[in-house]
């Protein structure tokens, strides 16, 4: 044995093997997402690490690890020369590898090495049975001894060993084995987890009663050679190898489908893995959130997110197969508060469940979203009042519209795109007659907005919504088509949310944001700030607050009503009844709730279905979506002080313009006021002679103002 010992030392000596730098990136760790308040509410990783100093490990721990793995670890350099030359004797011996002779220091180092690799081929080499990478690695292991103090060492080696059931780390070790922390560590519960290191793909315990009764063996083993050494009695042997196993199965929240609100988490994973500002390519960022050891803070608000929660539960079953999605968004800030849907996130499709984003597009782990119908309406009603119409300029439009050639619609790309044999009917929600920016946004009425959107321009519409961020939830161009107005496109519920908080924070669009601040494994913290623009006059966007805000109360919410504080709004039912939508807002909160059948909106449509145990004949915007969005931002404002919109400025907006005032009614009008002014309407949905409060007079007088 010594003339074996004094050869090889002889030997390695002879090879004037110099120290080699090793590159040690950081070990990847648990990546963390905290709500507005600070608390955690997810968790995702590639490995799941905690890693700990070496005064949070049991000292029995490190006694048992050295013990097994390395028993002279304090007294050798960067190769245990005695060690090797025993492990090679009884290796010769027994006819195979019986025994390794790695250091603790080789043995780190080849993980390094392994946890370095990016491919597979990386992989392999460093771990192939070869001289050269033994040599390799030995000279980096010299340069680690030079480096580190035997206790650094040691503490790096406990963070970076894998000891089976995903655990990675001694801290997720005894976590999981144990449900304790390494501090904590007992010397049966110790001697377990130093066994596990040597092979854990053979002892892990999470492979079945056959994996658990080697892992108990192994444990003994360490507990006998710890006696042997004389770092434990006889009698603290017996006691610990009396123990069961005791491998409690602890389960590692991880990924978004364990997480309480697993569409925010899917959001922020894929915001990550698409912004450069995260990594200049999808595989740095891959890397960045999967190995960074991050805490995340978003922009989740608890009460936000459970009071969408609660009213989606109210009005749609997890069992429906339409679902409802919900997103919250702050004007001026692009704050997502909440993300929420009526079905369970995940794989199991028999118990219902959804494998992506409902309440996002594509690009954040959404589908391809609904066809968002009348929520689209009001971007052409914002078009025509940043031409200068009024809120009570109109037109005469019938029961249905059709375009008067081919040219009267053009695209953004200048092609022509008017269909006139094709007619669109008005809905029942909203009839014919006379219209104006007003009354037609209030009943919705689609041959007002067809006329409209001729008026203004096809594309000046589109290019409003794009302002206001709206893109398809596909990632595809917007269809530009004459029916754009109606909301042909698909959305999602945030795209939308964050266009209708652009017109409640007075024209300026902020980017939907879910991150607010990013801490590294080092504490150093990263804030990320709103992104915002102004795109809209402020005083256009207070006149279509002016007008939106009646929905409520004289459009086609009327039957359910307001929120008890200013707000504006618009429904959304698509053609055919295959989507329905509210979208609507604040000045200090914007929402937009969807519903329809993601099996296929036009297969599967809104007529006739049972949803949350009740039957309709036809799904309106203000059937479920509407109740959803009133119940559900009642209970996200709660304790906020309500925000009052600006004034609409009358003296640019009020009354109408001369050509666009409602013909001269055909009784005489009953004075109201003091004003001699006849209302406007002739579809039978209020008095002629006596206009709602706010409209303006058939003639372009002053509007009547309560």
């Amino acid at each position: 044995m010594g003339g074996a010992g004094v050869t090889a030392k002889s030997a390695i000596e002879g090879l004037h093997l110099q120290p080699e730098e090793l590159k040690e990136p950081p070990l990847p760790e648990v990546t963390r997402l905290l709500d507005a308040n600070g608390k955690e509410f997810a968790q995702f990783y590639y490995e799941n690490r905690e890693s700990v100093k070496l005064d949070q490990i049991a000292d029995v721990m490190k006694t048992a690890i050295v013990a097994i793995e390395d028993y002279r670890f304090y007294e050798h350099g960067a190769i245990d020369v005695e060690g090797t030359a025993r492990a090679a004797i009884k290796n010769f011996s027994g006819g195979g590898v019986v025994q390794g002779g790695s250091s603790i220091t080789q043995q780190y180092v080849k993980l390094v090495l392994v946890n370095s690799a990016e491919t597979k081929e990386e992989q392999e080499a460093a771990v192939a049975p070869t001289l050269a990478r033994k040599l390799k690695e030995l000279r980096y292991a010299l340069a680690i001894e030079e480096k580190y103090t035997k206790s650094e060492i040691l503490e790096r080696y406990l963070n970076i060993s894998y000891f089976g059931a995903g655990a990675y780390g001694i801290q997720a070790a005894a976590k999981r084995f144990f449900d304790k922390p390494a501090s904590e560590l007992t010397l049966w519960e110790a001697a377990t987890l130093a066994g596990a290191v040597q092979n854990p793909s053979v002892t892990d315990p999470n492979l079945g009663k056959a994996h658990r009764q080697r892992l108990l063996e192994r444990r003994n083993v360490v507990l006998n050679r710890m006696q042997e050494l004389g770092k434990i009695t006889k009698e603290e042997a017996e006691e610990a190898k009396a123990k069961k196993l005791g491998y409690k199965d602890v389960p590692v929240p991880g990924g978004c489908d364990q997480s309480d609100y697993p569409y925010f988490c899917l959001y922020v994973q894929h915001e990550i893995l698409n912004n450069e500002e995260f990594g200049k390519t999808p595989e740095a960022r891959k890397k960045f959130l999967q190995r960074g050891g991050l805490t995340i803070k978003t922009t989740l608000d608890p009460q936000a997110q459970k009071a969408s929660e609660k009213a989606i539960r109210k009005y749609v079953k997890t069992t429906d197969k339409p679902v409802a999605a919900q997103a919250m968004v702050v004007p001026g800030t692009g704050a997502i508060k909440a993300m929420a849907a009526s079905r369970k996130f995940g794989q199991n499709k028999k118990k219902n469940e959804i494998s992506y984003n409902l309440v996002a597009d594509v690009a954040h782990g959404g589908g391809t979203g609904f066809q968002a119908g009348s929520t689209f309406k009001p971007f052409t009603l914002l078009t025509a009042l940043s031409q200068g119409m009024k809120l009570n300029d109109g037109f005469s439009t019938g029961s249905g519209y059709n375009a008067p050639s081919n040219a009267a619609f053009r695209d953004c790309k200048g092609n022509r795109v008017g269909e006139p044999s094709h007619t669109v009917h008005n809905s029942s929600e909203g009839g014919g007659g006379f219209k104006t920016l007003t009354t037609g946004t209030l009943g919705s009425v689609n041959t007002f907005f067809m006329k409209l959107e001729e008026v203004v321009g096809l594309c000046e519409t589109v290019k409003t919504a794009q302002k206001l961020g709206i893109k398809r939830a596909d990632g595809q161009p917007l269809k530009e088509y004459e029916t754009f107005t109606l909301g042909i496109n698909e959305m999602d519920p945030v795209t939308v949310a964050a266009a209708y908080a652009t017109i409640g924070a007075r024209g300026a669009y902020c980017k939907p944001m879910a991150i607010t601040e990013i801490r590294d494994r080092n504490n150093k913290a990263t804030s990320y700030k709103p992104k915002c623009k102004q795109v809209l006059d402020e005083e256009v966007a207070d006149a279509a607050s002016h007008i939106m805000s009646g929905v409520f109360t004289k459009g086609t919410m009327s039957g359910v009503g307001g929120i008890g504080r200013p707000a504006a709004g618009k429904t959304g039912t698509t053609d055919a009844y295959t989507a329905a939508w509210f979208a609507g807002y604040t000045p200090d909160l914007a929402s937009a709730v969807s519903i329809g059948d993601p099996r296929g909106a036009f297969k599967h449509d809104l007529i006739g279905v049972t949803i949350g145990g009740r039957y309709y004949s036809y799904v309106y915007g203000a059937s479920i979506s509407g109740p959803i969005w009133k119940e559900s931002m009642i209970g996200a404002l709660k304790g906020v002080e309500a925000t009052p919109f600006t004034p609409v400025n009358m003296e640019r907006f009020g009354g109408c313009s001369a050509g666009r005032c409602a013909p001269p009614p055909k009784k005489k009008p009953v004075e109201v006021d003091g004003d001699n002014g006849g209302g406007g309407n002739d579809d039978g949905a209020f008095d002629v002679a006596t206009p709602p409060d706010g409209w303006g007079d058939a003639n372009g007088g002053a509007p009547i103002v309560p």
